[in-house]
């Protein structure tokens, strides 16, 4: 029996359709060989059709994640239903090139994918079609969402100019301390400082030049602290840190490196060449502190004992 013209239009209709869709198609027998390879397949991939066909899939690419292909196609032939994955699961199941033009930038093309079953007219699973969805910039765009959320949320969380905790979000993880150690007896040590004779800088200077002087006093700062150390600037030229699990004796060394590396370093600024000094006042956590407040309100006086002290240097709550 002949084909009727109107179902030969019909066929080359859909063929044509095929083989321009947005979306890559590829048919697989049992032994994964190749029977589909669309257009979109071609275009990306840059194998044609004709050189696939036949061919076994993981041999064509051997860096396709094989194990977890054959398993997701043995459950769509044994529950004879469709599988899905988006790439939040995985990114892509072909590594093909990004090529859309507003999110050129991508490292590579963002795959969704569907697996169906294709039928025999028994019901059995006679061949797997693979659709592979490109949504590069859907991915593109929830990823730079996520890292301006990200960026947001840390700017939030930190000083401007310092790249410090803020005081509110230092106060906060300093409350989330004092916790710690009236629960399970911990060592930890808090320390005020400030820079000396700030003032007299920004007046002789100007505040661009005291700006830059509270940069670098915080970055001398993050470069001495360990990961766990919680540093925050406190206002204006102070800067606060809690030291967990640290003993008063551990505190006064790392301290004072701190202090002499910033007595000996020199901030260049135009025309000036500035050195400064600080002065450290440092409060170990002890059972009759009845507050995060009075932890700080301890260091604090330590601080001022510095101050009237002579400056450039470290004074303990106690001693």
């Amino acid at each position: 029996m002949m084909a009727k013209p109107e179902d030969l239009q019909e066929f080359h209709w859909l063929m044509d359709m095929l083989e321009t869709v947005e979306v890559g198609l590829v048919v697989l027998d049992h032994d994964y060989g190749v029977h589909v390879w669309n257009g979109f397949m071609e275009n990306h991939s840059e194998i044609t059709a004709s050189r696939i066909k036949g061919r076994n899939l993981f041999e064509t690419f051997p860096d396709l994640p094989e194990p977890w292909l054959r398993r997701k196609l043995e459950s769509v032939r044994l529950l004879r239903t469709r599988a899905f994955t988006t790439w939040e699961q995985r990114p892509y199941l072909f590594h093909f090139r990004n090529t859309r033009p507003i999110t050129g930038t991508a490292p590579y093309m963002y795959q969704n994918l569907t697996i169906s079953p294709l039928c025999g007219s028994d019901g059995s699973v006679q061949m797997y079609c693979l659709m592979i969805y490109d949504v590069t910039d859907m991915a593109a765009g929830k990823l730079a969402l996520e890292r301006a959320n990200d960026q947001l949320s840390r700017l939030s969380e930190t000083d401007g100019l310092t790249g410090l905790l803020n005081r509110n979000t230092w106060e906060n993880l300093l409350e989330a301390e004092y916790g710690r150690c009236c629960r399970y007896g911990n060592e930890s040590v808090l320390v005020m400082f400030d820079i000396d004779r700030f003032k007299s800088v920004n007046d002789t200077y100007g505040h661009v030049t005291g700006d830059e002087v509270i940069r670098r006093t915080a970055q001398i700062l993050k470069a001495n602290l360990r990961h766990a150390d919680l540093a925050g600037r406190y206002g204006g030229e102070e800067y606060a840190i809690v030291l967990p699990e640290t003993p008063i004796d551990g505190a006064v060394v790392l301290c004072e490196r701190i202090r002499r590396t910033i007595e000996t370093t020199t901030v260049d600024v135009g025309s000036a060449r500035i050195q400064c000094t600080i002065s450290m006042g440092l409060a170990s956590m002890t059972e009759d502190i009845d507050s995060a407040r009075e932890w700080i309100e301890r260091a604090d006086t330590a601080l001022y004992a510095a101050k009237t002290g002579g400056r450039n240097q470290i004074r303990v709550a106690g001693q």
